[in-house]
């Protein structure tokens, strides 16, 4: 949450999700903290994998899903997706980050499964 705070300090509200997304990126890998961006996130259907284009924006440590919005207020869909994701991918934790808020504490959501 620590890299999601500087990114929104330096950058502001206002930007397109994937401008806060690279920035995040650089803020974990100056702290030499692991993730994946933009990880493939397939469904298992029955006996089938089916690679639908789900992207999971960063998936840090294994651990945890930071799904990031740059929208004017957070919904029960994008809630949805985060969950989905967390199920899909068999992460227990994840962050809803909306950067489209003046002061950042109050547009991320953690998730505990």
């Amino acid at each position: 949450m620590g890299c999601a705070i500087e990114v929104h300090k330096n950058l502001g509200p206002g930007l397109l999700e994937s401008s806060y997304e690279k920035c995040l990126a650089y803020e974990l890998s100056n702290l030499n903290i692991p993730y994946k961006q933009q990880f493939s996130l397939p469904i298992r259907y029955k006996s089938i994998e089916i690679d639908c284009a789900y992207r999971i924006d960063l998936l840090v440590a294994d651990e945890i899903i930071i799904e990031l919005k740059s929208v004017s207020q957070l919904t029960a869909i994008h809630e949805a997706q985060i969950l989905t994701y967390m199920k899909l991918a068999n992460v227990k934790t994840g962050l809803l980050i909306n950067f489209n808020t003046v002061f950042l504490k109050n547009g991320i959501k953690r998730f505990k499964t």
